[in-house]
């Protein structure tokens, strides 16, 4: 468990002064300044949360994770970490992490915004519902870790950005649709309908709607969860072929 915190930690130093880690502070922040800036008024918390979960928070997240990738993989090819006596898929895991402990500053960060922001503006959500939104968008994002994390070390940053860019428009699109459990993108935007009572195009949902059941949290929490470690564990796989090289 040390190994697995050292690791973490290293790969958070090697951020240190990089854009990856600027944004995640810059992006929740941007996020509310838009919201404020085009006067959303009491709309202030529905409008920065749909923004940041249709488009702010995807955004940033393939930033992170291409960030972390390529940080090791423009050094050399991974060259400068195949010297250290540890594993190269445990390497990855920490990589993952690392990931993870940025998006959740980030999530953090936007939590605490939006609350403010709420107070200033005129309190939309209640404390129980920003910081269940805020829980569930976490929980409900963390697949899309490894799952960026591969694109990028296969494909590139670019590819990265805009495939899981792509992916959660479509998840945006298909989120009120009752397939939305086949598409993982869609699981997100489809549970803050009853938590928030926001629609995935950013109005409020109409009382009495389907959309507004509970009964799809615990569901699209287990799948996305379960989707995580799958990932997690299979994109670290083709990463122990460093050790060959």
């Amino acid at each position: 468990m040390r190994q697995v915190f050292r690791l973490i930690s290293s790969e958070y130093q090697k951020l240190k002064r990089t854009f990856t880690k600027r944004a995640a502070f810059l992006a929740p922040i941007v996020t509310m300044l838009l919201c404020a800036l085009l006067g959303a008024g009491t709309f202030f918390q529905s409008g920065s949360f749909n923004w940041w979960y249709t488009m702010l928070l995807p955004g940033m997240l393939s930033l992170i994770c291409a960030g972390i990738v390529q940080k090791d993989k423009k050094k050399l090819n991974y060259r400068g970490i195949m010297s250290l006596a540890i594993e190269p898929r445990r390497i990855w895991l920490g990589k993952v992490g690392a990931c993870i402990l940025l998006y959740g500053i980030s999530c953090v960060v936007f939590f605490i915004g939006v609350t403010i922001g709420g107070h200033i503006f005129g309190s939309f959500f209640t404390l129980a519902q920003s910081g269940t939104a805020s829980l569930l968008l976490f929980v409900t994002f963390l697949w899309q870790i490894p799952f960026c994390m591969l694109i990028a070390d296969r494909l590139g940053s670019f590819a990265a950005i805009f495939i899981n860019l792509v992916g959660n428009i479509l998840g945006v699109i298909f989120a009120a649709k009752s397939i939305y459990w086949w598409i993982p993108f869609a699981i997100p935007t489809r549970l803050m309908c009853p938590v928030i009572h926001v629609l995935p195009n950013g109005l409020t949902v109409p009382a009495n709607d389907p959309l507004l059941s509970f009964s799809v949290i615990v569901s699209g929490v287990l799948i996305t969860l379960v989707l995580f470690i799958v990932l997690s564990v299979l994109t670290a796989l083709p990463y122990r072929r460093l050790e060959a090289k």
